[in-house]
């Protein structure tokens, strides 16, 4: 009896060689926004000292990194970032849990969280100033304020949006108190904690960089006020550029990896288009 050859799929190309097309894509989109924004300098729609060309900003970056004043701001800022951001996430996502588990915590803590959505970071640094005077904590705390509430209302909605079926079928396998809480309602909730986080982080970053604009010490949001002082156009671009930087290599190496680790435990990989 003669088998019939077994059909075999095409081989998927490797995730290294997706992963350098990736990096080629991004490397040529930007190439080609410095081409236009060259193409728009030479064109001479607005003065030199309004828009200064791409070789005046990689100039002006790079003399901050020659005398150290870059480098000095950005740890400096993400000292303060990342001391303010844990401690938002580890409160907002306890935060978020009780609110979505508990009703009384829903109607009290949840309307006090949901309200004060609708208040701008910035507005907590005249109280942090005061209860804590000219000094880091009161930016840190500004950076918590512009962060926790955005991670504890995602934690809200992951809680609230497992399934309940996941609850009941734990509760008939005896699972309770801090057991359904550590190995069912934390893992189900993940995706929308890994979304939370990333908006708190982006959140983060915006309070973090108006509180050090209006507060003389060393960071990148000082620079960028150095730079208005100044009229030095090329460097307050430098300064978002680093700050642009900053987000994107984060992005890429926290974010992106936990997201795709949490689709493929979930089976969501391969629903892109």
């Amino acid at each position: 009896m003669v088998q019939e050859p077994k059909e075999t799929l095409p081989a998927k190309p490797r995730s290294h060689w997706r992963g350098w097309r990736g990096v080629f894509i991004s490397l040529a989109f930007l190439a080609a926004l410095g081409l236009v924004w060259e193409g728009i300098v030479r064109a001479g729609i607005w003065p030199s000292y309004s828009l200064p060309s791409p070789a005046t900003v990689l100039d002006r970056l790079w003399v901050g990194i020659k005398n150290n004043t870059i480098p000095i701001a950005i740890g400096s800022s993400m000292k303060r970032m990342i001391v303010g951001y844990a401690i938002a996430v580890v409160i907002g996502i306890v935060l978020g849990m009780v609110i979505a588990r508990y009703e009384l915590a829903e109607r009290t803590i949840g309307l006090v969280v949901s309200g004060l959505q609708s208040l701008p970071s910035i507005t907590w640094l005249p109280l942090a100033l005061i209860w804590f005077g000219l000094n880091d904590r009161a930016i840190i705390f500004v950076v918590i304020m512009g962060s926790l509430l955005a991670v504890s209302q995602a934690a809200a909605d992951g809680v609230r949006n497992i399934p309940p079926l996941y609850l009941r079928t734990a509760r008939n396998l005896g699972a309770s108190g801090p057991t359904l809480f550590i190995r069912v309602i934390f893992p189900a909730s993940l995706p929308s904690l890994i979304t939370g986080m990333k908006l708190g982080w982006a959140f983060a970053w915006r309070a973090l960089m108006a509180a050090e604009l209006l507060f003389i010490t060393p960071g990148l949001g000082h620079l960028l006020e150095v730079g208005r002082e100044f009229n030095d156009t090329a460097r307050v671009i430098a300064v978002m550029a680093v700050i642009v930087f900053l987000g994107i290599v984060v992005d890429r190496l926290v974010f992106s990896p936990a997201e795709k680790v949490v689709r493929k435990r979930w089976g969501l990989t391969g629903l892109q288009a």
